[in-house]
């Protein structure tokens, strides 16, 4: 058997979220269907993120055994005949040792939530973004953001079904920027940590919403934080605008 990683772009909305669920779409259900195409008796696969419903995803990782060797463009196109019509598409393949595991040998995840603040329905992006129809204001997320990097307990922003075995994790980073959006104004969160709790993100970009909207002061973050309790948390957005960016391995299997 020979391990292969793959490099997967999605778009969320028709599936229930990466993983498999008994009688419902899924990313892995999908690609192991097209695996299975090539090779009826291949393993499951594993990924880097289980992202949840509507999650986006531009560089999610995954690993496949095939008991016949491929190239990695003939792999690559081979998966995606087979993927089609679904929104799902491997970007690159590269061949990888045994021990490679998408989920284990992660040294970091990053993830990008796109938000826009304009009056007029989103069009062209909806469904991938997420959308609020009064005027956010940069400066005051960004003083709030800063109050989230680092090592800290992040019970305030973790799902209450969150599996993880502690709370505790460090927010590598958390940039916001605004960019010209067509009749408004595009906010993008940029975010890093080597792993994320379950809904870490979204609760933390919903909170920050607040901010921006003047509903909460930028210490309130701190202090929300700081009680280390999910009731003290602001919403939870929408997971529409949230895209799984990209995985760190040390060395990078898809390095040219």
């Amino acid at each position: 058997m020979t391990r292969y990683a793959l490099k997967i772009e999605y778009d969320g909305t028709p599936f229930c979220g990466w993983q498999r669920q008994s009688g419902q779409p899924s990313v892995q259900q999908a690609l192991e269907e097209a695996i299975r195409r090539l090779e009826p008796d291949a393993p499951g696969i594993g990924a880097a993120g289980r992202t949840d419903t509507g999650v986006h995803a531009t560089a999610q990782v995954a690993h496949c055994d095939l008991a016949k060797p491929w190239e990695c463009f003939r792999l690559m196109e081979a998966l995606n005949y087979h993927l089609k019509p679904l929104p799902v598409a491997v970007v690159a393949a590269a061949p990888v040792g045994a021990d490679f595991h998408a989920r284990f040998s992660a040294k970091g995840r990053r993830y990008l939530f796109r938000l826009v603040a304009r009056r007029a329905p989103v069009t062209h992006d909806a469904g991938r973004v997420w959308q609020v129809r009064h005027d956010l204001a940069l400066a005051p997320m960004q003083a709030a953001a800063r109050h989230l990097i680092g090592l800290h307990d992040f019970t305030t922003f973790r799902s209450t079904m969150c599996q993880a075995a502690s709370p505790v994790k460090t927010l590598d980073r958390l940039d916001i920027e605004a960019r010209p959006y067509p009749h408004g104004t595009e906010f993008r969160f940029h975010l890093a940590a080597r792993s994320f709790l379950h809904n870490q993100v979204r609760s933390i970009v919903g909170t920050l919403e607040r901010v921006g909207a003047g509903a909460w002061a930028p210490d309130q973050v701190r202090d929300a934080l700081e009680a280390a309790d999910r009731a003290a948390c602001g919403p939870v957005c929408p997971p529409q605008g949230l895209y799984l960016d990209g995985v760190t391995y040390e060395p990078d299997p898809f390095a040219v």
